[in-house]
């Protein structure tokens, strides 16, 4: 049994807990993780079926029936022509797995893919299924954090190369550029999102889009990036200052840093995301610049940048071992500043390590 069966094996537990028939999927990290297979998420609706007692079914387009049979050559497959269209292969879908009560990904199934569903199935057939799927994913196995933490090491590697070439008067763009490059050239497979480059006050959207303008002395510059390596993603933040910090823009960061440093130290299995996100914020709260608050903590890491958990308020699960989660504290003062440092933490049986190491004092740059 190949490690994909062995999680759709994990699955039918955790989804006959919940009373779940089955659960469907679309293209995507939920996809790729039961099958290894990459579909894009398309007009043309294709979706994997793991059933109560473990088959495998398929709604597939005709033009990727060598891609599925390969993997697949067992299943039970509903192909459909675009000439044809694919209501056919719905319904053909239901007879096959009968009454069922199915689990969908609420956050990333679309009105059309649920929509036949109920046509097929029935109006009452359809429930949520990602806090199963979350169950499923949130503990990594040592290939993905192995994959994981080569993805943080080119993103480092690539973070230093790039710092060492940025001068004063560089706009956002060309050092966006620069280190996307390095990441290419130190071995990403591509980039876990597009990176955040901001200079100045625009430091303070904490998802604001790299543009020409210049990193000018005493400017923030915040970066927020990651390399993804087979499929895994790095995601870390770390600002820099050009050339000198003021007094206060000194001290805003020292208070981020020293929220960092309490959640790192903090983090492991004897906490809820709730418990981590509170003590976290807490050290902001207490500080000077409590109006500078604009996020949660964090959120886990994996196949998708953002996924389960979200290190946040109101969230009372307990971080369980094999958790890889962000932790990145911030403040942000609309037209002047904004500091962020995230870092990727991995839960322990006991306690917490992060992996990423990169370092957080604060660093002067350009010149």
């Amino acid at each position: 049994m190949n490690h994909f069966a062995k999680r759709r094996q994990k699955l039918v537990q955790l989804m006959t807990a919940q009373h779940l028939d089955a659960i469907a999927v679309v293209p995507g990290a939920n996809f790729v993780y039961l099958s290894g297979l990459h579909f894009h998420l398309m007009e043309r609706p294709t979706l994997l079926f793991v059933a109560a007692n473990g088959n495998v079914l398929g709604i597939v387009p005709e033009l990727e029936r060598t891609k599925w049979s390969e993997t697949f050559p067992d299943a039970t497959t509903f192909y459909w022509q675009d000439s044809d269209g694919y209501e056919t292969a719905f319904s053909d879908a239901a007879v096959a797995l009968g009454s069922a009560r199915i689990g969908v990904e609420e956050q990333r199934m679309r009105f059309f893919e649920a929509d036949a569903l109920r046509q097929h199935f029935g109006q009452d057939a359809i429930a949520r299924g990602g806090a199963v799927l979350d169950a499923l994913r949130v503990s990594k196995d040592s290939a993905e954090i192995k994959s994981t933490e080569r993805a943080i090491k080119i993103s480092e590697t690539a973070l230093s190369e790039t710092l060492e070439e940025v001068r004063t008067g560089m706009s956002e763009r060309a050092i966006c550029n620069m280190l996307k490059m390095r990441m290419l050239a130190n071995g990403a497979d591509g980039f876990a999102f597009d990176p955040i480059v901001l200079a100045g006050e625009k430091a303070a959207n904490p998802h604001g889009s790299p543009d020409e303008t210049p990193l000018l002395a005493g400017d923030p510059l915040l970066i927020d990036f990651g390399a993804s390596f087979e499929g895994y993603n790095a995601d870390i933040t770390r600002t820099f200052f050009c050339e000198h910090a003021s007094d206060e823009h000194a001290a805003i960061y020292d208070t981020v840093l020293a929220a960092n440093t309490k959640g790192r130290e903090i983090a492991g299995p004897s906490l809820s995301a709730h418990d981590l996100d509170l003590a976290v914020t807490d050290v902001l709260a207490k500080s000077a610049y409590r109006d500078m608050i604009l996020h949660k903590t964090g959120h886990g890491l994996g196949l998708d940048v953002h996924e389960a958990p979200q290190v946040m308020i109101g969230n009372h699960a307990r971080l369980v071992p094999g958790t890889l989660l962000t932790i990145e504290p911030g403040l942000y003062r609309a037209n002047d500043i904004g500091v962020r440092i995230e870092d990727d933490v991995l839960i322990g049986e006991k306690s917490s390590r992060s992996l990423t190491s990169f370092d957080r004092g604060l660093r002067l740059i350009g010149g």
